[in-house]
C-alpha cells in the first residue's frame, strides 16, 4: 500500500483506533444503454443515505469476484454472471480504511430486490441522486473519461 495513493475523506473528523485496511468488493453494474446502478446506504451504516455503488466486505478466503457474488446476491437479489476487475481506490474514512475493488458487471441474472431497505436509480452523467459517497466519486470520473464526458460528474 506504500505506493497507493490514499484519499481522505472527512479529515476534520476523529479517526477509529483500528486502522487495518479492509478489503470490500464493489461492483458497478451496466445497462445496454450505459445507465449505472447505484443504491444508498442502508440506515445505522455510516453515511447512511448516501449513494455509492453496491457491495461489500470480503469474508476471510474470498476472492474480490467470490464476495462480490456473496454481496449482491444478499444485498439487492441478483446473481452476476461476469465480474470484471477494473479499478481500485483506497479511502481512509473517520470509520474505516478501506480498499475499494470496483469490478464491472453487464451480466446478471434475477430482478432488483432491496434486501436492506435502500433506494436504487439507475444513473447516467451527471449522475442526479445526491448525497454521493466520497467512494463513488473517483468512478463517475473514470466513467466520464472513458465516455468522453465534459462537464460537472454530480449535483452537490
Amino acid at each position: 500500500m506504500a505506493d497507493t495513493m490514499i484519499r481522505v475523506v472527512d479529515a476534520d473528523q476523529p479517526r477509529q483506533v483500528d486502522r487495518s485496511l479492509v478489503q470490500v468488493a464493489v461492483g458497478v453494474l451496466v445497462r445496454e444503454d450505459q445507465a449505472f446502478l447505484l443504491t444508498t446506504r442502508p440506515q445505522g451504516k455510516a453515511y447512511a443515505g448516501f449513494w455509492e455503488f453496491p457491495g461489500g466486505k470480503l469474508e476471510a478466503g474470498e476472492t474480490v469476484a467470490q464476495a462480490l457474488k456473496r454481496e449482491l446476491q444478499e444485498e439487492i437479489g441478483i446473481t452476476i454472471g461476469n465480474c470484471l476487475p477494473w479499478q481500485t481506490e483506497c479511502i481512509d474514512y473517520p470509520h474505516a480504511l478501506v480498499q475499494l475493488n470496483f469490478c464491472k458487471v453487464t451480466q446478471w441474472s434475477g430482478e432488483l430486490v432491496m434486501r436492506e431497505q435502500q433506494t436504487y436509480a439507475w444513473q447516467q452523467l451527471p449522475v442526479q441522486v445526491t448525497p454521493v459517497l466520497p467512494g463513488t466519486l473517483p468512478v463517475l470520473q473514470w466513467f466520464a473519461k472513458e465516455r468522453a464526458f465534459s462537464g460537472q460528474t454530480h449535483s452537490d
